[in-house]
């Protein structure tokens, strides 16, 4: 193992144990046996070392769902994310509120957002969205940060158990048909599912479905 892994790994445990409070340049030096000044050497401050960290096990996380196979059913599919993120999120609380701070940006955290909307490109291509894709992933995006936000703030003995899936429902009754779309179900659900599948389209130009896609687009944005 590294230098660097060592004490990522070290702060890494201090922050689950102790909180964010914990990782402290001379505790993580005693903890990684080395001296404070190779910390800084390597992380530049305390804020590099704790983004250092957080990077390390949200990129963990991200990498087990990936090479989690999708549920066969994209809502059920939907349903499982969620509830992973939370469960991460509640098992790290001092991460989850750093990571979701304002302005911040997060490599970790954008590679999570692709994933959540492959999940949503299904939902789009079952027919299944009443918003068009970038609206869907922001809603459940939002929804579930300001969930796990919401729960690590109760005592745990005195959460909400029934909350996260309030919340889901909540947001899918919002972002989802309660039916695949068909001619009836209005020019923007049926829009918003065209879109999603107009890269498959056969005998088409890359031109031509570049220009089709910037159609729907502007479509739907008419639409609101």
């Amino acid at each position: 193992m590294t230098e660097r892994a060592t004490i990522v790994e070290a702060a890494t445990q201090l922050l689950r144990e102790h909180g964010s409070g914990a990782v402290t340049t001379r505790r993580v030096a005693r903890a990684a046996g080395v001296q404070a000044p190779t910390i800084y050497r390597l992380f530049g401050d305390k804020d590099g070392l704790v983004d250092a960290v957080a990077e390390q096990l949200m990129a963990e996380h991200v990498a087990a769902k990936s090479a989690a196979e999708p549920l066969d059913d994209p809502v059920e599919d939907l349903r499982a994310g969620w509830f992973g993120h939370v469960e991460f999120g509640l098992a790290n609380p001092d991460l989850h509120a750093l990571l979701a701070g304002p302005g911040r940006t997060s490599p970790a955290t954008e590679a999570g957002v692709v994933l959540l909307r492959a999940k949503v490109r299904r939902l789009a291509a079952a027919g299944l969205l009443r918003v068009d894709e970038d609206r869907a992933v922001a809603m459940i995006h939002a929804a579930g940060a300001g969930t796990v936000l919401a729960l690590s703030d109760m005592p745990p003995d005195a959460r909400d158990p029934k909350l996260a899936d309030a919340m889901f429902d909540a947001v899918c009754a919002a972002v989802l048909t309660d039916a695949p779309v068909t001619q009836d179900g209005g020019p923007r659900a049926v829009a918003v599912t065209f879109a999603a599948v107009v890269s498959e389209l056969p005998a088409l130009s890359d031109a031509e479905r570049a220009l089709m896609t910037e159609w729907v687009a502007r479509a739907l944005r008419q639409m609101g």
